[in-house]
């Protein structure tokens, strides 16, 4: 079962802790507040989409850009424009743009060979490699508790793929006590069928996103665009709780949702932390805050950790190699990167940054929530994942193109709702720039 983690609204909203790592002013480098110089996407961008198209599909681009002129919070494109980014490339940017921690590993003359020489790393890994896993994604402060393995991988989508993977191999290895393959099993496999393919399943949810390869894909259910004209998997599917809010308001309600979606049964337990690891939501995994009785059996990761793949309990190692393989089996290049990260959001106390900055945004989040009744609602969140709903998709839309216009960076989502996912050093200061725009853009909707 692949599990997104619950997004919660906040009970109170009681006045921030000042911490001295929250931000009164920008961070250094960066611009006073962002700015837009043309039309969003300008006439450069219009130029270079237009010989794009030529080569690829460009529908999906909203504008090209500068990464040289980026900086903390702040994304340039190449009209001029500088936008407070509060998506920060769906999620996968932890420190915001050109970072010294980052910048400082990759120059590092021994760096740069780790990169400049990819190795396979499941044939010819470099010596270093054991401990660097071992001080990046093994440390204790890191690793989810209760799984002290690891399987790095390419991108989120292979993290959920390799993880069915594993989650089958051990099924059929209980079963199979140990036994060697059977012949007929080692001869169906090749032509797709049981006993060698045996027909398992992963249950999943409504509305779930897990990625676009091909088992990852039959358990996303979020966006036709993503799926039609592909064959699929016949996989179950279960209803995703539809909560009520504010939670607090609502708890009688939300929990009879819950009794009418979720059963409980004696299967792996999955857990997608693709987007809502690396510290987003305050705590190194969201998962943490469901105080379970015992830990996952899988938790997949990518995006903010720089790094993909998932963390396993031993009973999931393959006993034979090749089980679960490709050519590069991830990066160490990230893995350095993820090295730096680490670093600085220990130096910087961010998971407390993180709670605190992201505690300030909801409270102000629910007073716009209350001033706006008719065009905004549900507003919930845990730590810099956080999101809200407007009245209508086209309401939606067009709050959109204004906060855009205005150099303002958010993610949509579903059918109705924007979506935030800041990275971990964004500030008061910031949320207040932001909070600003939007009520102006909120404002210019009720005045017309």
């Amino acid at each position: 079962m692949l599990y997104k983690s619950i997004l919660y609204s906040v009970r109170k909203c009681p006045q921030p802790r000042q911490l001295h790592h929250m931000p009164k002013a920008p961070l250094p480098g960066e611009p006073a507040k962002p700015y837009t110089l043309t039309e969003v996407p300008g006439p450069r961008t219009e130029m270079l989409m237009n010989e794009f198209s030529k080569i690829q599909q460009v529908g999906s681009i909203q504008y090209f850009a500068d990464y040289q002129r980026s900086v903390g919070n702040y994304l340039a494109d190449i009209d001029g424009n500088v936008f407070l980014d509060m998506y920060m490339q769906i999620s996968s940017i932890p420190l915001g743009y050109n970072h010294r921690s980052i910048l400082g590993a990759l120059s590092c003359a021994g760096n740069q060979r780790i990169m400049a020489n990819r190795p396979a790393l499941g044939l010819f890994p470099g010596l270093e490699w054991p401990c660097k896993l071992q001080d990046t994604l093994l440390q204790p402060c890191v690793a989810p508790k209760g799984l002290p393995c690891v399987f790095t991988a390419m991108c989120g989508a292979c993290s959920n793929e390799y993880a069915i993977q594993a989650a089958f191999i051990k099924y059929a290895e209980r079963h199979r006590k140990d036994k060697d393959f059977t012949q007929e099993e080692k001869t169906t496999a090749l032509y797709n069928k049981p006993p060698g393919c045996p027909e398992l399943s992963i249950l999943s949810f409504e509305g779930a996103y897990h990625g676009r390869t091909f088992g990852a894909l039959a358990l996303t259910h979020y966006k036709y665009i993503a799926k039609i004209d592909i064959p699929s998997l016949p996989w179950p599917i279960a209803p995703f709780p539809h909560y009520l809010y504010p939670l607090d308001q609502h708890e009688k309600e939300n929990k009879k949702e819950d009794a009418l979606c979720l059963e409980q049964k004696s299967i792996p337990l999955i857990i997608d932390e693709i987007q809502t690891g690396g510290a987003a939501t305050g705590r190194m995994w969201a998962h943490e805050y469901f105080e379970l009785n015992t830990p996952p059996d899988i938790v997949t990761f990518s995006k903010k950790m720089q790094a993909s793949g998932f963390y396993h309990s031993s009973e999931y190692m393959p006993a034979h190699p090749y089980r679960i393989f490709n050519t590069w089996m991830g990066d160490p290049g990230k893995i350095l990167i993820l090295e730096a990260i680490l670093q600085t959001i220990e130096a910087e106390d961010l998971l407390t940054h993180v709670c605190h900055v992201s505690n300030y945004l909801l409270c102000q989040l629910n007073t716009l929530q209350y001033e706006f009744p008719q065009l905004i609602n549900s507003v919930r969140g845990r730590g810099f994942i956080i999101a809200f709903d407007m009245a209508c998709r086209d309401t939606r839309d067009k709050l959109l193109h204004q906060l855009r216009c205005k150099g303002v960076q958010v993610g949509d989502c579903g059918v109705k709702t924007i979506r935030l996912r800041p990275c971990l050093i964004f500030g008061e200061y910031h949320a207040d720039v932001f909070l600003d725009i939007l009520r102006d853009c909120l404002q210019n909707f009720s005045e017309s």
